[in-house]
């Protein structure tokens, strides 16, 4: 494990233990991401998609930094859902909806990680896994997929939503069915890859070329990942 990576669940470990709202998020094992609150706090929104939801904690991020602001989450695998539900079951401006996203309706194959928050629509690549030890695929199930333009219901009347990514490199299919939905945003936050590490994925260059013919800017990148000199992956802020 990096110095980093220690250093980083040392502080998670630490806000979470000094924050009595996360005291029952740590009992299930689930930490805010805190790496995300320094942005989050700056961000003027009504509303946040987290598309990628896994167990709640770019959710518990957003609810420190972002006390008010309603949250539509989506988790396609059922038991990080259920630990979702588990952690933020009891406020009532979050909800989940247990389905995949893409740019098409209907059923597809999850391939399972063994580190949950790595699984994929997408076949898991060799690149993945030999940078990311203990990501390899273990297992898959079928998971319902929907478009994000088809669940507007949940977000009427909002205009100025953070709509973040993090789905392993299906990030260009969520948005190809979210085009409607987009309208919606003034900010998109997603996690890109410039290598390929996941069968058929888009790259950092195609996500932004789509965003950017919808009115999104790239304005900044966030806690990027290297293999020496080459950057592998990184958080992408894109702003109307």
């Amino acid at each position: 494990m990096s110095t980093s990576l220690i250093k980083t669940r040392i502080q998670k470990l630490f806000l979470s233990l000094t924050r009595p709202s996360c005291w029952r998020a740590l009992s299930m094992g689930v930490a805010p991401a805190i790496e995300h609150l320094s942005l989050l706090k700056t961000l003027p929104i009504d509303g946040i998609l987290d598309v990628g939801a896994n167990r709640g904690q770019f959710s518990l991020a957003c609810c420190l930094s972002q006390p008010k602001t309603p949250i539509v989450a989506f988790e396609p695998i059922p038991g990080e859902a259920k630990t979702f539900r588990a952690v933020h079951g009891d406020c009532n401006r979050i909800a989940l909806i247990e389905s995949a996203l893409g740019d098409s309706p209907g059923q597809a194959t999850l391939h399972l990680s063994r580190s949950a928050d790595s699984s994929s629509l997408l076949a898991i690549g060799k690149r993945q896994t030999e940078l990311f030890p203990g990501t390899q695929e273990v297992d898959s199930i079928t998971v319902p997929v929907q478009r994000l333009d088809d669940l507007r219901q949940h977000w009427n009347g909002r205009t100025r939503q953070l709509l973040k990514l993090d789905v392993q490199g299906f990030e260009l299919n969520v948005l190809r069915g979210a085009t409607e939905t987009l309208k919606s945003c003034a900010f998109v936050y997603a996690e890109c890859s410039e290598v390929t590490l996941y069968e058929g994925q888009a790259l950092r260059p195609e996500v932004s070329k789509f965003l950017q013919t919808h009115g999104f800017n790239e304005s900044a990148s966030f806690n990027a990942t290297y293999d020496g000199q080459q950057l592998i992956q990184a958080d992408y802020l894109y702003v109307r």
